[in-house]
């Protein structure tokens, strides 16, 4: 059997990806937040055109699944009605941001926002994979979401641009920001980083520029976790996947005025009063918050193996991190876990801390031998 097919892309919503249960239309809010309406056309949109389930990404996105091609043109002119789209598909393409979710109007992060959503256009062509960070909130939190280029602060609070996988960046003020985020990547393109896709792999064979590299950022703050948090809470949902109707039912009854998006799939409702919320993780550090999976077969044409249902079995007996992956891609984690198992040829190959593609320590199991070596029902 052939290796699964690497795209080099993400699905967007101009440019949605073949799966094998229909087109995957991917959402960027805007501000990774979302409007009770905007939920609402969300949810609509699901149980139209889709499987009826909205996913959340790892990058504070959101997905549908399921659509197909005759109903493409509906969802962009649904989208584009609710605010939810760029007009230009290039814009909408490259505004992979990833941003910590305390934002307030006029503040650090809302303003680097505004200025990198402007800049875009200035940026060289980049390989479709890469995003940015900003991490300039209250406390450091993306630390381990996917991002090329981050926005931090240094210990005394002052603004510096890091390239992923440097361990020091380069001050800059938040005029600077664009202007020198554009240089760092013309530097990553003239230095043929593009052959790497991603700027922490460039960075193993590449030497940055000694400017680059001047000022630490602050240390990372344990990431959210599911429970009351600010003036709302926060929950999760397992491997992201939310039914549309359940999502409707929770913004009605927790009276929410937002829903902002949170990596590894977590999102926080501003304002939202306490309600017991069936199907969503509502306690910190539930199994499920540490187990990652992708859809699996039949729903993904890469995938030989089913996923999720052996995730929630397995779950509960794995400390540090599991990740069930229906091929060697890997979309449900790009970094290491405790456990990874990756679908090949319908069985399973084990990783231990690990990513999907790395070399297996044992070959060719099948989820009741998974199960008898991890002691789960």
């Amino acid at each position: 059997m052939s290796g699964p097919v690497i795209k080099g892309w993400c699905p967007g919503a101009y440019r949605p990806m073949m799966s094998g249960d229909g087109l995957i239309l991917r959402v960027r809010p805007f501000r990774s937040q979302l409007d009770p309406t905007q939920v609402a056309v969300l949810c609509d949109l699901a149980e139209d055109l889709g499987h009826g389930t909205l996913d959340l990404t790892s990058r504070a996105n959101i997905q549908i699944r399921g659509l197909t091609e005759a109903g493409h043109d509906s969802a962009l002119q649904r989208l584009m009605a609710a605010r939810l789209l760029d007009p230009d598909p290039a814009t909408e393409a490259r505004r992979n941001i990833v941003m910590h979710p305390d934002h307030r109007p006029g503040e650090l992060t809302d303003r680097l926002y505004l200025a990198l959503c402007t800049g875009l256009g200035s940026l060289p062509e980049l390989p479709g994979k890469m995003g940015f960070a900003l991490d300039t909130g209250a406390y450091a939190m993306l630390g381990a979401a996917s991002a090329d280029f981050r926005f931090e602060l240094s210990r005394d609070g002052q603004l510096i641009l890091r390239a992923d996988g440097a361990e020091r960046g380069r001050p800059v003020t938040p005029e600077q920001a664009v202007p020198a985020l554009a240089e760092m990547a013309r530097w990553f393109v003239d230095s043929d980083g593009p052959a790497s896709g991603r700027m922490a792999r460039h960075l193993r064979h590449a030497d940055m520029p000694a400017m680059w590299q001047q000022t630490a950022p602050r240390p990372q703050s344990p990431a959210p976790q599911p429970g009351p948090w600010g003036a709302g809470t926060i929950l999760g949902a397992a491997f992201g996947a939310i039914p549309a109707d359940a999502l409707r039912r929770l913004m009605r009854d927790s009276d929410a005025r937002q829903m902002r998006l949170i990596p590894d799939r977590l999102f926080w409702l501003t304002g939202a009063r306490d309600v017991i919320a069936p199907g969503f993780i509502q306690t910190p550090n539930a199994p499920l918050l540490a187990a990652h999976a992708c859809p699996g077969a039949p729903h993904c044409r890469q995938a030989s193996v089913a996923t999720r249902d052996l995730a929630r079995r397995l779950a509960p007996h794995i400390r540090g991190g599991l990740h069930v992956s229906g091929c060697a891609k890997g979309c449900a984690l790009s970094r290491a876990a405790r456990l990874t198992l990756t679908g090949r040829d319908g069985r399973f190959d084990l990783i231990d801390n690990g990513r999907a593609w790395d070399q297996p320590s044992q070959r060719g199991l099948d989820p009741a031998q998974l199960c008898e070596i991890y002691e789960c029902p």
